[in-house]
């Protein structure tokens, strides 16, 4: 079996016209179709899907389960500033290698933008291993 990658990420919400007004808000997103009980978004190259779950309304956490999204070095100030200017804050502090903002939607899942590659934190890594860090190369 072959992965060649993410397919697409869904996320439960609670309130669908919420989240659709959160994320169409979102620069670089775009809206594909919308249902009763959903939606498609494409945000880059990753395929999004809102889902209405109730579950989500009776306060389901998924700690720090959450999804990076890809922004160029050279753009991620001011992809964090267009992020801010809707009245985005950070809600995590980045302490590991590549600029990241880390925000919540209204639903509270946890969503990064993140300049750097899997190739660049291991570069990273080592020269600072993590504790406990093994190398399988």
């Amino acid at each position: 079996m072959a992965v060649s990658g993410l397919n697409h990420l869904t996320l439960a919400v609670a309130d669908l016209e919420r989240a659709w007004q959160f994320y169409t808000a979102l620069p670089g997103v775009r809206p594909q179709a919308r249902w009763l009980k959903g939606g498609y978004l494409l945000w880059g190259d990753v395929w999004l899907c809102l889902s209405l779950d109730e579950s989500v309304a009776e306060g389901v956490k998924a700690g720090y389960t959450h999804a990076a999204f890809s922004v160029s070095a050279e753009d991620f100030a001011s992809a964090r500033a267009a992020l801010t200017a809707l009245g985005i804050r950070p809600c995590k502090e980045n302490r590991s290698e590549g600029d990241s903002f880390y925000f919540r939607d209204p639903d509270g899942h946890l969503l990064e933008l993140h300049a750097g590659s899997l190739e660049s934190r291991l570069a990273a890594c080592r020269q600072r291993p993590y504790e406990g860090m093994q190398w399988f190369d």
